[in-house]
């Protein structure tokens, strides 16, 4: 999304407000992306397509709604369950982590 603010005949407190409402609307645009992403492709590549904070946050979002749905489906066995399967994502993480990195 591309927003733009003109400053043209307006005074700098009004369009410094639109910038930041901008600012906004662009984090909101770029978190949901990578929310929404989430289930398209494997969380080692949605760690690398994403910018950091959008990386906890939609982690914290999935874990959250993830969790629920396992405890709620299967209880205890479903929350076993899951905790496995966090298990897996940390050492792909960690794997990740150890890869050689470009300078970039």
């Amino acid at each position: 999304m591309l927003y733009t603010v003109d400053p043209r005949d307006k005074n700098v407190e009004n369009w410094m407000c639109e910038v930041e409402e901008a600012m906004y609307k662009s984090i909101r645009h770029v978190l949901h992306y990578s929310i929404t992403d989430y289930d398209d492709i494997a969380r080692t590549d949605w760690i690398l397509k994403h910018p950091g904070q959008c990386v906890l946050n939609g982690s914290q979002v999935h874990w959250t709604n993830l969790l629920e749905k396992a405890a709620l489906a299967d209880g205890e066995a479903g929350v076993k369950g899951f905790f496995d399967k966090l298990g897996r994502e940390l050492l792909d993480t960690v794997g990740l982590v150890r890869k050689p990195k470009t300078k970039l």
